[in-house]
């Protein structure tokens, strides 16, 4: 039963790729952006404001922090996937989006100084040599005349932001409870989103584009995150971290089901290496290097 939270949560994200997908022909990016974390925040606010107040001196201390966080999770990781989603595929959003566990690893051997593992070094060379399969479409080579679009290096680049926030969750370690800390982060994102949304021509909500805001706004925003963190509370964290694992299969088959995108043979090869990768990442833990305590045999 416990294993049902984590799943949920990564099924409602998976969904949101797809979701993503769809915006682009309905709403600006910069539109849904903002009204899917001004929606996040007004239904937050009865439960979560009374908090804040409590610990507004925590707030203030570390506002410059909940802000970059804000700037990362809720700013650069959604705005990015949304504008990549007029170019890239449901499909290529979800196999990305499954990169992140292993960004963070990445990211956390700098920030956090974290040992690098065998696994940790054979599942970048993976990952690296599937996403090269699946963003030339199995054809390497063409990367080398045509380079990487646009809409690839904003999804790479919301799946780093991503695992910084991540890790800068990690090393931070604020003082206050995830509602409070959620609750803050959005109130940034959504003032730091607030100048693109003002200069767009066109943020008129319609029958069309309102499901897909209330989607984003509500389960996406808030009823996966607090699954996710039931889903970690009752199993911890690495258990939940590997139901990650699943997003790109989920995303796959929902895009399929529903947006009828083509399931192509690279597809099927390159995000395989990947998440091969991913995975040897979080379960091959022998460490790279040993030290000399460990190779004389001391201690």
């Amino acid at each position: 039963m416990n294993a049902l939270f984590p799943l949920l949560a990564v099924l409602i994200w998976s969904i949101n790729a797809v979701v993503s997908k769809v915006s682009a022909t309905a709403i600006d990016p910069a539109a849904i952006s903002f009204y899917r974390w001004l929606l996040a925040l007004i239904v937050l606010t009865p439960f979560a404001l009374p908090g804040v107040i409590r610990h507004w001196p925590s707030v203030r201390a570390n506002w410059w922090k909940l802000m970059i966080l804000g700037l990362l999770g809720m700013v650069l990781y959604q705005s990015l996937a949304y504008y990549a989603a007029h170019t890239v595929s449901a499909l290529f959003m979800g196999i990305i989006n499954s990169s992140i566990p292993l960004l963070t690893v990445l990211i956390s051997i700098v920030a956090l100084r974290i040992a690098p593992t065998v696994g940790i070094a054979l599942g970048t060379l993976l990952s690296l040599a599937g996403l090269v399969w699946l963003v030339s479409a199995g054809q390497p080579g063409l990367l080398l005349q045509h380079g990487i679009g646009k809409g690839e290096w904003m999804m790479f680049g919301a799946s780093a932001s991503y695992a910084l926030y991540g890790v800068l969750t990690k090393r931070w370690a604020i003082p206050l409870p995830n509602w409070q800390s959620l609750y803050v982060q959005i109130l940034f994102g959504v003032a730091l989103l607030l100048p693109n949304f003002i200069m767009t021509p066109d943020v008129q909500l319609n029958s069309q584009n309102i499901p897909l805001v209330l989607f984003a706004g509500i389960p996406a925003s808030i009823l996966a995150p607090f699954l996710w963190i039931l889903g970690v509370m009752r199993l911890g964290a690495n258990k939940a971290s590997i139901f990650m694992n699943l997003t790109p299969v989920f995303t796959a088959v929902i895009a399929v089901l529903f947006l009828h995108e083509q399931l192509q043979n690279y597809h099927l090869i390159g995000g395989g290496i990947t998440l091969l990768g991913v995975i040897l990442s979080q379960r091959l833990r022998t460490p790279l290097v040993h030290s000399k305590k460990q190779v004389s045999g001391k201690g």
